[in-house]
């Protein structure tokens, strides 16, 4: 552990791998099974424990918790890992969890996160890179989150919940279906909102491939026809947009969630006013 600050006061258990450039700060806990990647800072009263590795350049905040068994009574105690990727920052009081032993055994988060106060990741889940959890945020088992993804605050994700690509749940909502990429949806329950043409446009995306995916967006959610009919005239009608196709395929590729429709008295894109 060359080149690392560990403070006095801190525990750093026996096994435990932390990289150079490293610093643990006061009262923070380090377990034997942790790896701690290079220019990670554990600010202070963090707690590591579990098979439980953290990338790069991350940033961990007073009282966060990573590592913690899942919270699944399925699970016999065997070992199961998180992994957390590069240039992530964990405010206060994150917790995230180990997977579980009768299922995938890992819970993977990726680069560049941002897990604001109270935010939860729970077992086995799988969350893209470039993803913002606001303060209260909560993922159940087994969520798969895409990249690009940002839950608002109070938000709670059901269990093998998927989240697309893009995609943006507002404050304060209960999602338990599937949220298809480049969309928002907000409510308890949460429905459909339109699509998240601010953050399209933030992603550098082409006013033609925007004005492309509303049109299959409206496709796919015209009340005149079932969506499974829907989706595949979609699947035709918008064949040369790569991003369209992104939610085809994802609404092809069905979990074990249904996923979130528009509300019946709503227009198919009502969160969108942005025809220009």
């Amino acid at each position: 552990m060359t080149d690392v600050s560990i403070h006095p006061s801190a525990v750093v258990e026996p096994g435990a791998k932390i990289a150079a450039g490293a610093a643990v700060g006061p009262l923070c806990h380090v377990g034997e099974d942790a790896v701690i990647g290079a220019g990670t800072r554990l600010v202070s009263h963090v707690t590591v424990i579990g098979a439980t590795t953290i990338g790069e350049n991350c940033v961990v905040y007073p009282q966060a918790v990573l590592g913690g068994p899942p919270q699944n009574t399925g699970h016999k105690g065997g070992r199961t890992t998180l992994t957390i990727g590069d240039n992530c920052t964990i405010r206060e009081f994150v917790t995230m969890h180990t997977g579980t032993d009768n299922a995938r055994g890992a819970t993977i988060v990726g680069n560049n996160g941002n897990f604001l106060a109270y935010s939860h990741v729970a077992h086995d889940c799988t969350v893209g890179n470039n993803v913002t959890l606001t303060n209260g945020a909560t993922l159940g088992g087994h969520c798969e989150i895409g990249d690009n993804v940002a839950i608002g605050g109070l938000s709670a994700v059901h269990q093998f919940v998927r989240i697309g690509h893009n995609a943006f749940l507002a404050g304060g909502s209960m999602l338990v279906g599937d949220l298809i990429p480049y969309a928002i949806a907000m409510g308890n329950r949460a429905k459909l909102r339109g699509l998240n043409v601010v953050g399209l446009k933030r992603s550098g995306m082409s006013r033609a491939e925007i004005l492309a995916l509303r049109r299959a967006y409206r496709t796919i959610f015209d009340p005149a026809r079932p969506v499974a009919e829907n989706v595949e005239i979609a699947r035709v009608e918008f064949a040369d947009s790569p991003a369209a196709m992104k939610i085809v395929d994802f609404i092809g590729a069905r979990g074990k969630r249904h996923y979130a429709v528009p509300p019946l008295k709503a227009g198919a894109d009502d969160a969108d006013d942005d025809e220009s």
